[in-house]
Order: C-alpha cells, then sequence, then structure tokens
C-alpha cells in the first residue's frame, strides 16, 4: 500500500546558539509514521525555499506543529506588546497562506499547539497573549523544570461538544490531555468551530466551518506518546486516514 507524504513545519533554531536549523521534534515524526502511516518529511520554515503551491502539489496533508516563538499579533489586528514574547515571522509568512490554500481545497491539515493557533488566526481569530493572567484560567504553559516525562504528563481534562468532531474521533465527551501553551483562543470568529474546551473554559480542539477537508487541531499536544495514549492515537489515525483519502482522490 502506498504510503503518502506529509510535510511538517520546521521550526527556525540556532544549535549552540550559532549554528541555524530548521528542526522539527522526532516524536512529530514518529506519531505520522507509526500511527498516521504516512511518510513525514521536515519543511524549513520560511518561503524563500518553496512557495505554497510547491509544497501543496508534493505533500498531501500538512503537520502544524508546537513552537516557542509566537503568531505575531500583527496577524490578527494587535499591536505588538512584550507579553506576546518572541516570533518567528518567516515561519508566519509561510504557515499562514498555507493554511488558508489547503483549507480552501482540502487539503488535510492538522494543527498542534502553536499550529492549533495559527490555523485559529489564518481564519480570522484572534488571541490572548498569556491566558493564565484571565481570571478562573489555569497555568497551562509547560513546567519550567522535570523531565521530558514529567513535562508533557496528563495535567487537564479536555470536554467536548455532544456529537461534534472530537466526540465521533474519540467515542467520548471528555478525554484528559497535556497542555504546555501560554496563549490561547480569545475571539474565533466565523470560520472556526470551537469543539472542545478545558474546564477552565480555555479552547482546546476546533475545526473550520465548512472546510472540505480535514481541519481538526488540538491546542495540546497529542505527539508526545502518540504509539501508546489511546488519545493521542485517535487523532493521529483519524489524520492518516484523512491524508490517504485526499491522496488516493488526488
Amino acid at each position: 500500500m502506498r504510503r503518502f507524504v506529509v510535510g511538517i513545519v520546521g521550526n527556525f533554531n540556532l544549535i549552540n546558539d550559532e549554528y541555524p536549523v530548521y528542526a522539527a521534534g522526532k516524536m512529530n515524526c514518529e506519531a505520522l509514521s507509526k500511527v498516521s502511516n504516512v511518510i513525514p518529511i521536515i519543511l524549513p520554515s520560511s518561503l524563500e525555499f518553496a512557495t505554497v503551491e510547491e509544497l501543496i502539489s508534493m505533500c498531501d496533508g500538512f503537520l502544524f506543529t508546537g513552537g516557542r516563538p509566537n503568531v505575531h499579533p500583527s496577524n490578527y489586528g494587535v499591536e505588538e506588546t512584550e507579553a506576546h514574547g518572541d516570533f518567528d515571522r518567516d515561519r508566519d509568512a509561510l504557515t499562514l497562506p498555507l493554511i488558508k490554500r489547503a483549507v480552501s481545497i482540502g487539503v488535510p491539515i492538522f494543527g498542534v499547539c502553536r499550529g492549533f493557533q495559527e490555523v485559529a488566526v489564518a481564519m480570522g481569530a484572534t488571541l490572548h497573549p498569556e491566558i493564565r493572567e484571565l481570571d478562573g484560567r489555569m497555568n497551562h504553559r509547560m513546567p519550567p523544570d522535570g523531565t521530558l516525562e514529567e513535562k508533557f504528563a496528563i495535567r487537564h481534562e479536555v470536554n467536548f461538544r455532544p456529537g461534534g468532531n472530537f466526540s465521533k474521533i474519540f467515542g467520548s465527551e471528555r478525554v484528559e490531555t497535556n497542555t504546555l501553551h501560554g496563549q490561547g483562543i480569545a475571539e474565533a470568529g466565523d470560520r472556526l468551530v470551537i469543539d472542545g474546551w478545558a474546564s477552565d473554559g480555555t479552547p482546546e480542539a476546533l475545526y473550520v466551518k465548512d472546510a472540505p477537508g480535514y481541519t481538526n487541531s488540538v491546542q495540546w499536544h497529542p505527539e508526545w506518546n502518540a504509539e501508546n495514549d489511546p488519545v493521542s492515537r485517535c487523532l493521529f489515525e483519524a489524520f492518516g486516514q484523512a491524508v490517504r483519502d485526499y491522496g488516493n482522490a488526488k
């Protein structure tokens, strides 16, 4: 059986603070290969190397991963402040038009953490720069200390709309997830359907209204332990099936 190709948008990093690379976590590649049963390829997060149309033509789906830099607030009409954190304007310049194009023609996309926020902004949403400062919200940020297992540990529940996309994927209206993000959706706009929330009301799962293809995205990190965690496995299996359906139709 042919395996289709999913592009992972890499993040720009400096190794030892001096050697520039575009990189994606091994766990993203493993989740796609072992659970989604697709071929993962890492894409440089810059339009310097390929156009949106070239990427669309070579990939059967896209995974928009997490990353330390945030989407620049100018992309949703807000002035930059210190609270908005670090940015990667090159990644913004690639991912936002790529998401819009993929959604418009039905290429499957899966947004995770920052990728979830990119999908939201591309579809007209705005973001809170620091949700832990809002009344009644918990701290969703990654713990500053501890092992990877401790940082990616289950920390809260997510509740889904009855009969919505995610409750159908999981066969349940409630799951437990990790959480490693500082920003969150403020106003969703008209294009997004918020389909899941943390217990403090923070949006955690979404899809694009009336999109012709797969657009389910989550605020947590399902790539962690995707082979063994039943919640993560359900998401990557569903994405893999969407990629195969699109690839076969294409």
